[in-house]
């Protein structure tokens, strides 16, 4: 009988959706071997002949990135058919509250947009909204049709449901020890079993008290004005309703 091999797997989104802490459930599954925003030149040298996952690439020299995307997706696909992607996104609203720091920081979230330059002299919340949008909305349509759509807002909700929903799409054995670590994690405040992912750390802030609906906490009537008539029409694209500006 032939048993079928765990896939490769490719997490993507825009910073600070979950891309990184839905990467570290890879960490926890047996088998697999988990690179967090490697270079893209290291995927495509990696060796597939066992599980492998990947979050988000930094971008290669020689390897001429899609629009939205930190990679070129078909070279990818060539040299890694069996590659699944995962797309993860959460409420732009909550997004934008969370990028705050790395946009600020010189705009340290990849892949940047083309026209990153342009928008610093625009306010920080409109730069977050701009990231999110050009992430979300070119980004994305590479993947559309091959990719799993994930919800931010459905990991923390039921984190071990979740994951074993994913296991299952995967065609991947549930490994109860290891999901139920991993789901432990994650946690919508921030309480004794929380334990945020290893590459989100340092672009926390502690103003909010949860993490779903956390733009209530952090984002003014002014900055919603800046913010929502720019992620509208992507925000409607993925199901998610915006307060009116």
């Amino acid at each position: 009988m032939t048993v079928k091999r765990s896939p490769p797997v490719m997490v993507l989104g825009c910073g600070r959706s979950g891309t990184s802490i839905l990467g570290e459930l890879f960490e926890h599954l047996p088998g697999y071997r988990y690179r967090s925003e490697p270079p893209f030149a290291e995927v495509m040298d990696a060796d597939f002949s066992s599980p492998l996952a990947f979050k988000v690439p930094h971008e290669s020299v020689g390897f001429e990135p899609d629009h939205g995307l930190s990679f070129p997706l078909e070279i990818l696909r060539e040299q890694a058919p069996e590659m699944r992607f995962l797309w993860i996104v959460r409420h732009p609203l909550d997004a934008i509250s969370s990028l705050r720091i790395g946009i600020a920081q010189d705009w340290t979230h990849h892949p940047r947009p083309p026209d990153w330059q342009v928008w610093l002299e625009r306010p920080l919340i409109e730069r977050c909204a701009h990231h999110w949008t050009f992430i979300n909305a070119f980004g994305f349509s590479h993947v559309a049709p091959i990719a799993t759509v994930l919800r931010f807002e459905d990991m923390i909700a039921d984190p071990r449901a979740f994951a074993e929903g994913l296991c299952d799409g995967l065609g991947l054995g549930r490994d109860a020890q290891a999901l139920a670590t991993w789901a432990k994690r994650v946690q919508n405040t921030n309480n004794a079993n929380f334990d945020e992912a290893k590459t989100s750390r340092s672009h926390s802030r502690p103003d909010h008290t949860v993490r779903v609906g956390r733009w209530r906490e952090n984002l003014s009537d002014e900055d919603l004005g800046l913010a929502v008539p720019i992620v509208r029409a992507t925000s409607k694209r993925f199901g998610y309703d915006l307060p009116i500006s």
